[in-house]
């Protein structure tokens, strides 16, 4: 990574800081002006990465405004808006997200990881407790797996419902993160449980019993576990965020696992940007879901075929495809993708876009978004200076 690429990202990263935390995005739009979970967590993953103190020190403030702003039931705030006179919390806008309870909990343990301060997590210790007992009432069934309504994480305008592949995902790593600190029997064995659910739910040929056996027999699996399922059957795109965090959780057998890079490596390599798209391949208007797909967004229609969640390219997301990379000591194929993340980061004199048109390369979405740069850092620290993550 040539070091302007690397300097761009940082400062970035340095302009969305704030007393508050990190904002979404340097540009002046709509709700990107705010300190949200997800976003937020992500570049403070990259300012722990980074060893920039004052970086870590926004991470930190961050993770404090959304413990500040739990709801009393326990959920994390979608994002939150501080200005001088009042705070405006949103706990999400069509429906709740549940993700940002996960990457609350992810937050707070990296960060004691990384400090080595343990009294740190132990001060946030009652609102993660609060997110892990809202976590387990949002099972339902009390089976191990959460069931996510429609629009209920970062892809809130995509087809994903029910047992979504990336929310278990997100929840199997905050809780063994928080289990480094605890130490906890019962953690142990809710780690297992939802591991054991996933394979059985989202891999092929798997033995035990299914949440929806019929579904599951109707199901022809690709290289890789499918985006979700609900009462209705599965949705079989391939998430590409999901995926990775599979393989950084070592989630299915070691083959599967390599079944699943070396697909989306092709995938990544037979487009123009040489970047794995978000959801793949994209749902277009004949198609089943399409309906479903067009009615979910509060203001403007965006998920056009191969742009935004519908087979858009984010930089972000290919940060996490190139961490699963490094996971699995393929150092070459992860520094192709950072290269990629970094030309992508780079177009209009690096206007660290949101995300891509998959077919034309034209960006979309908001321009400086701060998960574009948080993904180039992450990536460039691992490769470089061998940064690890508690996973």
């Amino acid at each position: 990574m040539n070091n302007i690429n690397y300097d761009k990202a940082i400062q970035l990263l340095q302009q969305v800081s704030t007393n508050a935390g990190f904002l979404a995005s340097a540009e002046n739009t709509s709700n990107y002006q705010r300190v949200w979970a997800r976003d937020g967590v992500i570049c403070g993953l990259a300012a722990l990465a980074s060893g920039d103190e004052k970086l870590i020190e926004t991470f930190k403030n961050t993770l404090e405004t959304l413990a500040n702003n739990q709801h009393d039931l326990g959920t994390i705030p979608s994002n939150v808006l501080v200005s001088e006179n009042e705070n405006t919390v949103s706990y999400g806008g069509l429906a709740g997200r549940v993700d940002a309870v996960t990457w609350f909990i992810i937050g707070v343990c990296q960060y004691g990881y990384y400090k080595n301060d343990r009294q740190f997590v132990e001060k946030y210790k009652p609102q993660i407790e609060k997110c892990l007992q809202l976590l387990d009432t949002w099972e339902f069934n009390n089976k191990h797996l959460v069931y996510v309504p429609l629009s209920g994480n970062w892809a809130d305008e995509y087809i994903t419902d029910g047992y979504v592949l990336y929310d278990q995902l997100l929840r199997i790593w905050a809780l063994k993160s928080y289990n480094h600190f605890e130490k906890s029997e019962d953690i142990s064995n809710k780690i297992n449980q939802i591991t054991k659910q996933l394979e059985i739910n989202f891999t092929p040929n798997s033995i035990g019993e299914k949440y929806h056996e019929r579904a599951y027999n109707e199901v022809v699996f690709d290289n890789y576990m499918p985006c979700s399922f609900s009462p209705s059957g599965y949705k079989i795109q391939f998430d590409a965020f999901a995926n990775s965090l599979a393989v950084l959780l070592n989630i299915g057998s070691s083959s599967f696992q390599d079944t699943i890079l070396s697909s989306a490596k092709h995938l990544a390599s037979s487009t123009k940007l040489g970047l794995v798209p978000a959801f793949w391949p994209p749902i277009f208007e004949n198609e089943e879901h399409w309906n479903l797909l067009k009615n979910n967004c509060k203001y403007e229609f965006r998920n056009y075929p191969n742009e935004f969640h519908n087979g858009g390219s984010w930089s972000m997301v290919n940060g996490f495809f190139g961490l699963a990379l490094i996971s699995k000591s393929q150092t070459k194929s992860a520094q192709l993708i950072l290269d990629r993340i970094n030309e992508a980061n780079a177009i209009e004199d690096f206007s660290f876009y949101e995300n891509f048109n998959t077919i034309s390369a034209k960006p979309n979405g908001v321009a400086y978004c701060a998960w574009s740069a948080a993904a180039a850092v992450l990536v460039h620290q691992s490769i470089t200076n061998d940064f690890k993550f508690l996973v």
